[in-house]
């Protein structure tokens, strides 16, 4: 069981939003690693911070990175 946790910033009818879940969904599950989406729009603070960049990848709570995921990248974090 990892001790990490994967959040995805995203928002609705947003593509690049669907594939990041859709990488997330198999990476995560490959790894044992726990995962959740928060809409950016449903938060103003999340909205100011990352409205124009979703979809926004944090690991543990801190921006691991934005637009797509980097699957090489996020593995060797969720592994340390």
């Amino acid at each position: 069981m990892s001790s990490h946790h994967v959040t995805l910033i995203t928002r609705a009818e947003c593509h690049s939003c669907e594939q990041a879940a859709a990488d997330l969904r198999r990476i995560c599950g490959e790894l044992g690693v726990p995962w959740s989406t928060e809409d950016v729009d449903a938060d103003p603070e999340l909205r100011a911070e990352y409205g124009d960049r979703v979809p926004v990848i944090l690991v543990d709570g801190v921006e691991h990175g934005y637009w797509s995921v980097e699957e090489g990248r996020l593995r060797r974090a969720l592994a340390e």
